[in-house]
C-alpha cells in the first residue's frame, strides 16, 4: 500500500516542483488539476462503459482510453491556467502571484458543483430541481472497475499483513513509466535542456534564443498531465470519487506539496523521493504506532516528517542552498 501511494505523490509532487522549478512559486491550483483528472476519467469510463458492455472482462483498452481523455482535459486546463492565470503576473510580486494561485483554485474547487434552477411564475412552494448541472456535481460517485484486482503476493499476518494487488502492480508500473519518460525528457532532450536553462536564469535564456513563454506553458502542461495520470490512477485504487471541494482531494494535495518539499523542491528526483517517504511515514505511523498513539493520526506522522525534515535539512534532502548576491 505504501508503495502505490507513494507512487501517486510522487506524481503529484513533480508537478509542484516543475512550476517551482521554473517561475519559483508554488501553484496552490495543481491539486486541483488532479481532481479534474479523477472526474474526467470517471465521467469518460461512465460514458464509454455502456456502449461496450459491462461484463467482465472488460476491454484493456477502456481504462487507457479513459487515462487519455484525463491527460487531455488536464493538460489544456494546465495550459489555459498558465496563460491567462499567471503569465499576466510575470514579474509582478509574489503576493500577487499566490493569491491568484489561490483564486484559481478555489474557482476549480467550486465550478465543478455548480447548479442552475428555473422558476417559472411564482411557484416557490416546492425547491425546483436543478435546470442544469455541471458534470461533476455534489454528491460522491463510484469509479467504475476498469481493472480487476486480486491479491498476488500475501506478506504477514494480522496488522502488519502487506497485501500486493495486480492493481497495485498497474499503478505503481504506469507511475514509474511516468517518472523514468519525465526524467528522460528532461536530461536527454533538447526542450529538457530548454527547461533547465529557464529553471537557471530566464532572462539569460530569452537572450540565448529559448522560446521561455513556451517553455513555460509546456512546463504547465507537464504538470498538468501527471497530474491527470495520478487523479486516473487514484480513483482506480480509491474508487469513490469525492465532489471537487472534498477534504479528502485537499489533504491528498497537501501531503503531495509536503513529498516535494520535503524531497528538495525544485528537484525532480527529490519529488519521487519525497512521495515514497511521506508515504512510508503515515504507512508505518499506522501500523506499527498504533497501540501506543492510537488510529486515525496518519497525517499527524506526515506533517512531523516534514517538521523535522525541515529542522534538520531546510532545503529538503536533495535540495541545495540556494545563494544569491546582493
Amino acid at each position: 500500500m505504501a508503495v502505490t501511494v507513494g507512487s501517486l505523490y510522487a506524481l503529484i509532487a513533480l508537478g509542484y516542483t516543475m512550476v517551482y522549478g521554473i517561475l519559483k512559486f508554488i501553484n496552490f491550483a495543481h491539486s486541483d488539476v488532479v481532481v479534474l483528472g479523477a472526474w474526467g476519467s470517471f465521467l469518460f469510463a461512465s460514458a464509454l462503459l455502456p456502449r461496450v458492455g459491462v461484463g467482465a472482462p472488460l476491454p484493456w483498452w477502456v481504462g487507457g482510453a479513459a487515462l487519455l481523455f484525463a491527460m487531455a482535459l488536464c493538460g489544456l486546463t494546465g495550459f489555459l491556467i498558465e496563460r491567462f492565470a499567471y503569465r499576466p503576473l510575470r514579474g509582478a510580486p509574489r503576493l500577487n502571484v499566490l493569491i491568484t494561485a489561490i483564486g484559481v483554485s478555489l474557482f476549480l474547487q467550486n465550478a465543478g458543483q455548480l447548479q442552475f434552477t428555473l422558476v417559472r411564475g411564482d411557484d416557490t412552494a416546492q425547491p425546483p430541481a436543478p435546470a442544469l448541472r455541471l458534470p461533476f456535481g455534489t454528491q460522491p460517485q463510484r469509479m467504475p472497475t476498469l481493472l480487476p484486482d486480486s491479491d498476488l503476493l500475501v506478506i504477514g499476518e494480522g496488522q502488519s499483513t502487506a497485501r500486493i494487488g495486480s492493481l497495485d502492480v498497474v499503478i505503481i508500473a504506469t507511475a514509474l513509466a511516468l517518472m523514468v519518460l519525465l526524467d528522460l525528457l528532461v536530461r536527454r532532450t533538447k526542450f529538457g535542456m530548454a527547461m533547465r536553462a529557464v529553471s537557471f536564469n530566464t532572462d539569460s535564456a530569452a537572450l540565448m534564443g529559448v522560446p521561455v513563454n513556451r517553455v513555460i506553458s509546456m512546463t504547465f502542461v507537464l504538470g498538468a498531465v501527471l497530474a491527470a495520470a495520478a487523479g486516473f490512477l487514484y480513483v482506480l485504487k480509491f474508487p469513490t470519487v469525492q465532489q471537487t471541494a472534498h477534504p479528502t482531494w485537499v489533504l491528498v494535495g497537501l501531503k503531495a506539496f509536503v513529498a516535494a518539499v520535503v524531497g528538495g523542491i525544485g528537484n525532480l528526483r527529490g519529488a519521487v523521493l519525497g512521495g515514497f517517504l511521506i508515504a512510508f511515514a503515515e504507512q508505518f505511523g499506522e501500523s506499527y504506532l498504533q497501540k501506543y498513539l492510537g488510529s486515525g493520526l496518519k497525517d499527524v506522522y506526515v506533517f512531523s516528517a516534514l517538521i523535522l525534515v525541515l529542522l534538520l535539512r531546510p532545503t529538503g534532502i536533495l535540495g541545495s542552498p540556494l545563494r544569491e548576491k546582493v
